[in-house]
């Protein structure tokens, strides 16, 4: 099996955008934690709604956490993502402005229904039209790919399905199953 080569990179800015709720805020502090304690200089920007109760997979209910780290010191939470990890089309609308052409998008497959594209003002998918070929898209099934990992681990769907919110992390840190698990129930 060949491998890809990998980049060192100084500085990194990623955005995880979801549903309010849907724990964005959680997975922008565990990641955050993360990379401090890999030693990197970093600043964040949590991004709440207005809307308190914003209907879900809605523009106005999009939820966010930006972190900006690097190796160096660094001042601000950063302008343009280089990475933007979206867990629905709303998520993917709402931040797509902000993200340069060129940069990472991780897109969670999943919640890419006809009725969620509908509520995020999609009349076709962007997966699928062509849209998004100026950026490096990684359409995953993030949510599926959770509940897979958790298989052997007596939650209940709706529970392995709640962890879906570290997957991001869990994708860009490696966590291992037991992980998700301990992550699900906090």
């Amino acid at each position: 099996m060949s491998s890809k080569p990998t980049r060192r990179l100084d500085r990194v800015i990623i955005r995880f955008a979801g549903d309010s709720g849907d724990g964005m805020q959680l997975t922008g502090d565990r990641f955050t934690s993360e990379t401090a304690a890999l030693g990197n200089d970093l600043s964040t920007l949590p991004n709440f709604p207005a809307e308190i109760r914003a209907p879900q997979g809605t523009l106005p209910g999009v939820s966010s956490f930006q972190l900006h780290f690097a190796d160096h010191e660094i001042s601000t939470p950063g302008d343009a993502p280089d990475v933007l990890v979206a867990m629905n089309p709303a998520a993917l609308k709402a931040t797509l402005q902000d993200v340069p052409r060129g940069a990472v998008l991780i897109i969670n497959t999943d919640e890419f229904s006809k009725r969620n594209l509908a509520k995020a003002g999609y009349d076709v998918n962007p997966l699928d039209d062509g849209s998004l070929e100026s950026w490096h898209v990684h359409a995953l099934p993030l949510t599926s790919m959770t509940v897979e990992a958790l298989a052997d681990f007596g939650l209940t769907r709706k529970e392995k399905e709640r962890a879906k919110t570290c997957s991001p992390w869990a994708c860009c840190l490696g966590s291992t199953p037991a992980r998700l698990k301990a992550l699900s129930r906090s």
